[in-house]
Order: C-alpha cells, then structure tokens, then sequence
C-alpha cells in the first residue's frame, strides 16, 4: 500500500510540474480552443494539449517503477509485456488525439484508429470473451460474438470521455471516479498489475486538475479525453478477467454510468431529431445544466456527484448476492429516467407525447416537431431580433412550410423556399397565427404558407398555436420593449 501511495504522489507531482511546461508549448504551437458561437462555451482561447502532461507524467512514473526494488517492481517487471499490449495501443490513442488538437480530424477517422487500437488489445488476450451474470448463469463467446463486443467497448467508452469534456474539469474528473473504481476492484481480484497502472493514472490527472478545473488555463483535448476514455475502457476489460461471479463488463458500465449515459442520450437524442449521428452539438448534459443557470463549477461539482454514486453502485456489484444486484439496476434505472425528465431533452419530450397520445408518427414528423419545441424553448434566451429570426430560419429548415411572413408593428419579416410563387395564392393554404403581449395589446401575427398537395404535414398545427404562439410572443414583446428603452436613453443622451 505505501508503494502505491508513492507512486500516486510521484505521478501527481510530475503532473504538476510537466502541465505548466506543456502550456506554453501548446500556445507557442498554436494548439489553441477558439471560443466560438457553436459547442464551446469557454470565453477566451485556451491551450488544449493537457493530455501530453498526462501521459508523460504517467510514462514517466511508470519507468521508475522496476527501481523501486520491491514486490511492486517485481510484479511490474514480470507483468511487462501485459502492461506493454495496453500502454502500446493506448499510446497510439493519445498520438492520434494530439494531431487531432492540431489538425481536427473527422469523426471516421477517429473511429478507424480506435478501432485498429481495440484490436490490438483483443489480439494480444484482453477481449470479452465470457460473460456471467450475477442473476446465475455463465456464457463463453466465440470471436464473432467477442471481438466485436470488445471493439464496441473500448470505442465507446473512448467517445464517451471526449464527449463529456465539454465543462471545465468534468472530463478529467470522472475519469478519476472510474479509475477508481478499477483500482478498487483490481485490488480486490488481486490483480496488481493493473492497480498499479490505475493509481499512476489517478496521481497524473489529479495533479492536471490543479490546471484544468475552472477556470481552466489548459484543457484536455483529444489527447487527454481520448487517452483517458481508452485507458479506462482497456483497464476495465484486464481488471476483470480473473471475475467469474459477475457480468466481466457490469462493474464498470455501471462505474462508468455518466460517459454512458451521455454516449446514449446524445446518440438517441441526434437520431431522433434527424441530426448525424456524429455530429456535434449542445445537447449534452452539462450543455443543459448550464442552460438552467449553473456554472461551470457547478456543473462539475454535481456531476463529480453523479459519477461517485455511479462508482459507489458499481462496487456495490462486488457483492455476488442477486437481491442487491436486482436493487443497483433497480435504483440506476429509477434515477435515470428521473434525471432526463428534469433536463428537459426536447426529443424526449416529443417522444413521451407521442407515445402517450399512442400515435404512429414517422422519423421526419418527429424530427420536425422536435425543431419545433426546441426553437420554442430557445426563443425566451433570445438577446436579439436577429438571434430570433435565426431560431425561426432554423426551426423551418425541415421545409414544411414554402412562405412564413411575420408582421410586427412596423417589422416585416419573410421567409420562403425558392419555388414560392406569391402570385399564386390560390396554390397555397395558410395558417395565421395572432401574437400578442401577456397585457392583451396585439403585436402582429406569423402566417405560414405551405403548397397544396395531398401529402399530411408532418409538424403538429397543435405546437405552432401553442408552445411555438406563446413563446415568439413573450420573446417580441420583450425584445421590441428593450429596444424601445435603448432608443429613449439615446435619445435622452
């Protein structure tokens, strides 16, 4: 125990030392996160290759372990070539994610390199090649079956980490919590081997928090989110190869459960809404939490939180009796479905209406009326008349509609598709939508136009008279009163 704690408190002050000096490399290199008006939510450019100080102060402890003329360097040096078919592809993960700091590269290309890196560690044993259950019952996989679990696996829990990194710390810290978990449960199968990787990694990315809790002066970027993800990813699967009464994966899909469940929602989320797959976005969990006033500290606090029960409940797993197993799934399942309730997913929302009004709707009414809801939701952050003209351009990109006319006072606002013909109207039905303040004084109206044709409109009339009414109201009553009250205070000057 007390060779650990030194290697903890080696590899976190080699982190503090090397993070600085990294720093300045990244921003004499140019390897910088420009604020943007997209995903980003940090103010000023910061340097993003924190995951080299990672890894060569996680190298770096590890090369002094055989020096150290114990037990633990005895293990190191026996288990070498073991630890060498992880650190191996791993360092092929943190090499491809530092050019991707520099050059962006596409979301496929990520995945090819992860998944040649994943076959590496299948190849060299480390796969999913049995699974058993804490319910009773044990399966041996064949390849077909195991290496494509392994792949899916690590790839996963690699993205999942980079999708995460989006709050100060956040990334960084939950990888803490999973470690952990690893750490705790390698110990516990007497595998120590793999404790000793877990508790160097633990001491790196605890000394780079000094530098990367908010307000950061340095991020993780591809390096550090993508070696962290794969690291966690790869050492759970070693960890538990000598398990025989769990499911070899549960402890740490459970111990993982904030990377995971962000993977899923924003992959449903994207499908759901008619976005690629792989596209970035602000629909992450952190992104909501923000939008409900939190800061970034915040954010990271709670969700550190949520990652501590996720690991607690993953040890939990530890204990082979059914009854508590059956209780953890219970208990994460419960809280789960209560969390994505209160962070007001608009795809979600759509999708619970739907399946309570027991309608059959198709992919494109759903994406469309997911548009909707979300530009009604985003209409009352509006901070000016063209942010809200832009919300409405992008709410009828989905093409439902040939012609919107909004009518303000003395505001005319219009769009339409390039086959509108406005000397035809007779082609055309329309829907005239009043808006008014919540004093009762008229404001105007938006009228939508769409071709005559036998074909349903995919969008719910229902949203356009309600949610989509109520909101460009109160958001026009607000943005026209404060644009009154700047022209009577320049009037005044």
């Amino acid at each position: 125990m007390l060779t650990y704690v030194t290697l903890f408190i080696l590899s976190s002050i080699a982190a503090l030392v090397i993070t600085p000096l990294v720093r300045r490399r990244a921003l004499a290199w140019g390897a910088v996160a420009v604020p943007d008006a997209g995903r980003h939510i940090h103010a000023r450019p910061t340097p993003r290759l924190g995951g080299v100080a990672i890894y060569i102060a996680f190298l770096a402890t590890l090369l002094c372990v055989p020096f150290l003329g114990n037990m633990v360097g005895d293990i190191f040096r026996a288990n070498l070539p073991k630890l060498l078919a992880l650190i191996g592809p791993a360092t092929l993960i943190f090499l491809f994610g530092s050019y991707d700091d520099f050059r962006n590269a596409s979301a496929p290309l990520k995945v090819l390199v992860q998944t040649i890196a994943a076959t590496i560690v299948y190849a060299c044993g480390y796969g999913i090649d049995n699974l058993s259950s804490p319910f009773g019952g044990e399966w041996h996989l064949s390849f077909w079956l195991g290496y494509p679990l392994t792949v899916l696996w690590i790839v996963g829990i690699t993205n999942a980490f980079n999708l995460i990194d989006g709050v100060d710390g956040l990334a960084a810290g939950a990888s803490v919590f999973a470690l952990l978990s690893i750490l705790i449960f390698s110990v516990a199968q007497e595998n120590p081997e793999i404790s000793q990787l877990a508790v160097v990694l633990i001491g790196a990315v605890i000394g780079f928090l000094r530098y990367n809790f908010n307000p950061a002066t340095i991020f993780l970027g591809d390096s550090g989110s993508l070696f962290l993800g794969f690291m966690a990813a790869a050492l759970s699967l070693v960890g538990t190869q000598k398990g025989s009464t769990i499911v070899a994966i549960s402890i740490p899909l459970v111990s993982f459960g904030l990377p995971v469940i962000e993977v899923g929602l924003s992959i449903l989320g994207r499908f759901l809404s008619g976005q690629p797959l792989l596209a970035g976005d602000r629909g992450h969990i952190h992104h909501r939490l923000l939008e409900r006033g939190l800061s970034q500290r915040q954010v990271a606090i709670l969700l550190y939180g949520v990652c501590g029960l996720f690991s607690l409940f993953g040890l939990m797993l530890l204990n082979p009796a059914r009854n508590l197993a059956a209780l953890v799934f219970f208990m994460l399942g419960v809280g789960i479905i209560f969390g994505v309730q209160h962070l007001r997913y608009a795809e979600f929302s759509e999708l619970g209406s739907q399946i309570k009004q027991g309608v059959s709707r198709r992919r494109r009414s759903l994406a469309v009326n997911v548009r909707v809801r979300r530009a009604s939701d985003d209409l009352g952050n509006a901070k000016s008349l063209d942010q809200l003209f832009a919300l409405l351009e992008d709410m009828l990109a989905t093409n439902e509609f040939d012609n919107v006319e909004l009518e303000v006072r003395d505001l005319v606002w219009n769009w339409s598709l390039d086959s509108y013909d406005p000397d035809a109207p007779q082609d055309y039905w329309t829907l005239r939508v009043p808006l008014a303040a919540d004093d009762g004084r008229t404001l105007g109206a938006i009228t939508f136009s769409r071709a005559l044709s036998n074909e349903t409109p995919a969008i719910d009339i229902a949203h356009l008279c309600g949610s989509l009414q109520r909101e460009l109201s109160a958001a026009l009553a607000r943005l026209l009163e404060e644009e009154r009250a700047g022209n009577l205070t320049a009037a005044a000057e």
